[in-house]
């Protein structure tokens, strides 16, 4: 893929969508987009449909409306239990957690949501120390707005 990726292009690669279209997903973009996210954490249960992206994989990246406004590489993809989650990692999501005390707090409020619980089809979905996430990094490749 070129700098500048074709309709073509994109219109090939998954799309990679950060939270539920709102402020959140905004706020998230916006920080892949200047450079501060290079990192996002999954719930493992969410990659059962579907493959883990492995390291040199692309995604285009879609903001609340549905458009697309960047390309992202993965970079490195491990499953690790909640409670290892390192504080780097932590760090690396941009979202300005700066202990994993935060950190955790938010997430969990993210993935005990009835949003979430939703997604899931789950309206009991808990999480704990040992429940499986997906950390992944990534690089921006290309800015498409």
């Amino acid at each position: 893929m070129t700098d500048r990726p074709t309709a073509a292009e994109i219109a090939a690669l998954p799309k990679s969508e950060f939270a539920f279209p709102g402020p959140l997903r905004d706020r998230l973009v916006a920080a892949i987009l200047d450079g501060r996210k290079t990192a996002t954490t999954g719930l493992a249960v969410e990659y059962e449909t579907h493959p883990l992206p492995e390291p040199g994989e692309q995604e285009v990246v879609i903001d609340s409306d549905g458009h697309p406004v960047a390309v992202i590489e993965t970079t490195d993809v491990r499953i690790a239990p909640l409670a290892e989650v390192p504080l780097e990692h932590a760090i690396a999501e941009g979202e300005g957690d700066r202990t994993l005390e935060t950190w955790r707090a938010n997430h969990e409020a993210f993935w005990t949501s009835d949003d979430m619980r939703g997604e899931l089809d789950d309206p009991d979905f808990a999480i704990d120390d040992a429940t499986p996430v997906v950390l992944m990094r990534f690089r921006l490749i290309a800015d498409l707005r």
